[in-house]
């Protein structure tokens, strides 16, 4: 027992490292995800850029970051807007002089690209759906175009995207947002390939699947004020194995692995974080 806690000590240890030297961009830095993500850069020994919309929260996380001895920015940037993507870019290469990686976090749902039950299906908000869409797919592809060639530059990296359970299983409600996360798988693959196609192993990119998480954006359609499950969260808690709601910490380590050089033959992969819902038929 004593040897195993001295191999996961040192497990972790060598993990704490495995992003040293490594400029890393997160979008959606201000989120939920996007802040576990920024953290866990961070104490891989990586230097984090934290973009998003929300100053305040960037600032104070760059700031914690820090004032615990590592290094990271704060850019306020919208990442459906090149130019401030552009901005961005100029920014981040003045202050830590290259980018080694790219975590596209920004996305989510949104209230136009939801469908009621009670809603005529004929009658869809054509362009709520466009910009629930938009948000997803072409705010993993305009970073990806913009910082892509500055990873490429720097000697190689990786880019980490982030789908959804709902780009396999048909969720009631989120259709705007499924088509948007099916769509980033298809581009992960897509994107892998054609990279590889022209600068080999240079440049990697794998997406994480995860399952559900509580975030700012789904906090009231999963939880009720005094905490408990909504109806449509008792039934994803059933039709996940493991009976609970993820924990964004429980996302880092696939992330960390993805963006390292321990992953360095991993391409167009996928990897599902999700307490075994995708595997469960429901019976």
């Amino acid at each position: 027992m004593y040897k195993n806690l001295i191999i996961n000590h040192l497990a972790i240890k060598i993990m704490s490292k495995s992003l040293s030297d490594k400029v890393i961009i997160v979008t959606g830095g201000t989120g939920v995800l996007g802040g576990s993500f920024v953290q866990a850069i961070a104490q891989a020994g990586g230097s984090v850029c934290i973009l998003g919309r929300n100053e305040k929260v960037a600032q104070e996380r760059s700031a914690a970051i820090q004032a615990a001895g590592g290094k990271a920015l704060a850019v306020v940037c919208n990442v459906m807007d090149v130019n401030e993507l552009e901005i961005a870019k100029t920014t981040i290469l003045n202050h830590f002089g290259k980018i080694n990686g790219l975590v596209n976090a920004a996305g989510g749902n949104s209230p136009e690209g939801i469908v009621q039950p009670e809603q005529d299906l004929f009658a869809l908000d054509i362009k709520g759906m466009q910009n629930s869409m938009n948000l997803n797919i072409w705010g993993t592809i305009a970073p990806t175009k913009i910082f892509g060639s500055a990873i490429l530059a720097s000697g190689g990296g990786s880019i980490v995207n982030i789908s959804s359970v709902s780009a396999d299983r048909a969720l009631t409600k989120v259709m705007g947002y499924s088509m948007g996360k099916a769509a980033i798988d298809a581009f992960t693959k897509w994107f892998a390939v054609e990279l590889s196609m022209r600068h080999g192993d240079k440049i990697r990119m794998n997406a994480i699947k995860p399952g559900f998480f509580i975030t700012e954006q789904n906090r009231k359609l999963l939880l009720r004020e005094d905490g408990s499950p909504t109806e449509r969260a008792a039934k994803i808690l059933a039709n996940t194995p493991f009976k609970k709601f993820g924990n964004p910490a429980d996302l880092n380590s696939a992330l960390i692995w993805l963006l390292s050089d321990d992953s360095a033959f991993v391409t167009g992969s996928i990897v599902t974080i999700d307490g075994g819902f995708n595997a469960f038929s429901g019976v």
